[in-house]
């Protein structure tokens, strides 16, 4: 499978509830984003009288690399959560908000596998009055069919599994 067939795949099964952009390439990794906005309220009787509401958030940002190093790795991640955090607004009725970063290579080397791993970025909002953000990462390498991720993202590794190595 070619990194294009994966991200097709991969955009493909996140189309069902996600708004998804797809980019050319370039000189850029990003390859596609899929951003999904839920929000739920309950109210009694009328809309004035809300009990509670709550906002939810994922942004998921597709790079598409042939070998994945530990600079690329960096400066895709970084780039992830700079814009991801753009989109929060963090406010009461936001609830979380995830930003994830997905990573489809041929190759990948051992350094930036470790520091994907390794990544940890959480932040709460007003001691989470005003929601939280969690950071996601998920690899799959096409030539051996590895996948990781960092602790939080273990359903991205098993959503890129699933997806993608039938």
């Amino acid at each position: 499978m070619t990194r294009a067939e994966a991200i097709d795949i991969l955009c493909e099964s996140y189309s069902g509830y996600f708004d998804i952009e797809r980019f050319d390439g370039g000189e850029n990794e990003l390859a596609a984003t899929c951003f999904l906005h839920v929000h739920s309220e309950k109210y009694v009787l009328v809309k004035a009288a809300k009990l509670w509401e709550a906002d939810s958030n994922e942004y998921v940002y597709i790079f598409s690399v042939p070998h994945l190093t530990e600079e690329i790795f960096s400066r895709c991640r970084d780039y992830a959560y700079k814009e991801g955090m753009t989109h929060i607004e963090p406010k009461p009725g936001h609830m979380c908000s995830y930003i994830t970063a997905l990573f489809i290579c041929d190759t990948c080397d051992d350094k930036a596998l470790k520091a994907l791993k390794k990544t940890r970025i959480y932040k709460s909002f007003r001691l989470s009055y005003y929601g939280w953000m969690d950071f996601h990462t998920g690899v799959i390498a096409l030539d051996n069919g590895m996948t990781a991720a960092n602790g939080s993202g273990r359903s991205t590794a098993q959503l890129l599994k699933k997806t993608l190595l039938k």
